[in-house]
């Protein structure tokens, strides 16, 4: 595939620079023909019977399987779920913390696991990272590491500012279950999760996959209990609620997921090129430097694939003008930055469009 060919897989390319992976990735044509095709093929023949139960249950294990092998894992280590904050209560469900137990997390997570994380009963202790150099975070996270620890929860990706936290490193360090928050990696920079124990995905961001999706990588899905059981997770069950889980990861799948949007995902994850993460790294570094030129850019070199950069008017109303421009940014509420999304679909062009409405 060469890089005219993916950039015309999605549509909104033809229209706008769409620099906002990282809240939404933009879908592909194929992805949302797939979607329509199912929808279409279920108001059809209805949504039961046989054949159609074989068709769910067999899309639900393709983009297992595809999952897998984006992180370079097995089938039986991935469990399917809604989002990235569903996996992450998955995983904070099993643990069963206790309000003496410590969780080490930093002061630049995304709600969507700070927020979890409060809720889990457990005493949370923050590494402060905002405004810091990226080489210092491992020394800060290791700094809060104490005997009550019994989890650390990071992003490997910041998404305030796209560094890459050492989430490996911690591990090996440490020695401690590690919850990595993958929202803004999976899909926008190579993963191996190795030995890391839980590893969240985002079907919408970087994968391009329709909404309402995500999947958990569980290194070793016996030893963490079933603590958000549903229909999809048994092995078999009796009339009074005693069930046996699943073998592997699949235990711990969310209940019912959209067929059509599961199509949509398997046809994303088959668009995706073989280069795609060596060219979205590419374009962040060449977006690093054309804003650098014209504004205070946060993002340190050889990051992740987000941007973040300080306008010089209101962060707000910048995003509003941009869009009217043709260029799709966000806003980081309360940081005063914004952040452009760089995937394998940026070009050269996008970048001087993005410096051009913000200038």
């Amino acid at each position: 595939m060469t890089f005219a060919e993916a950039r015309a897989q999605f549509p909104v390319l033809e229209r706008f620079a769409y620099l906002n992976a990282g809240s939404m990735g933009p879908l592909s044509r194929a992805s949302a023909e797939a979607f329509a095709g199912q929808a279409a093929l279920d108001v059809e023949r209805g949504r039961g019977g046989k054949p159609y139960f074989e068709q769910m249950l067999a899309l639900r294990q393709g983009v297992r399987e595809r999952i897998a092998r984006l992180l370079r894992t097995e089938p039986d280590r991935i469990a399917l779920t809604m989002s990235t904050t569903d996996s992450v209560h998955v995983v904070l469900a099993g643990l069963r913390l206790r309000p003496d137990d410590e969780v080490v997390t930093t002061d630049s997570e995304h709600p969507g696991l700070l927020l979890s994380l409060h809720a889990s009963g457990a005493r949370i202790v923050v590494a402060e990272l905002h405004g810091r150099p990226a080489a210092e975070a491992r020394e800060r996270i290791l700094e809060r590491v104490g005997e009550r620890t019994r989890l650390l929860a990071l992003s490997h990706v910041l998404w305030t500012t796209g560094h890459v936290l050492p989430v490996a490193e911690l591990k090996e360090q440490t020695g401690l279950p590690v919850l990595v928050d993958g929202a803004q990696s999976a899909g926008a920079i190579p993963i191996e999760p190795g030995a890391l124990d839980f590893y969240t995905v985002s079907a919408q961001k970087w994968l391009c996959g329709p909404d309402s999706l995500g999947a958990l990588y569980v290194a070793e899905p016996d030893a963490l209990p079933v603590g958000l059981p549903t229909a999809f997770g048994p092995q078999s069950f009796e009339r009074d609620g005693r069930f046996v889980p699943r073998q592997g990861a699949q235990r711990f799948d969310s209940g019912w997921l959209a067929v059509p949007s599961l199509a949509g995902l398997a046809a994303a994850l088959d668009g995706a090129p073989e280069w795609r993460f060596e060219r979205a790294a590419e374009a962040a570094e060449r977006c690093r430097l054309a804003l650098a030129e014209r504004f205070e850019v946060v993002t340190e070199p050889a990051q992740g694939t987000l941007v973040s950069f300080r306008p010089a008017g209101d962060p707000a109303k910048q995003v509003a003008k941009a869009y009217e421009r043709g260029v799709v940014i966000r806003d980081l509420p309360g940081t005063g930055l914004l952040r452009a999304s760089c995937g394998y679909w940026t070009s050269d062009e996008d970048i001087a469009r993005l410096v051009a409405a913000v200038d």
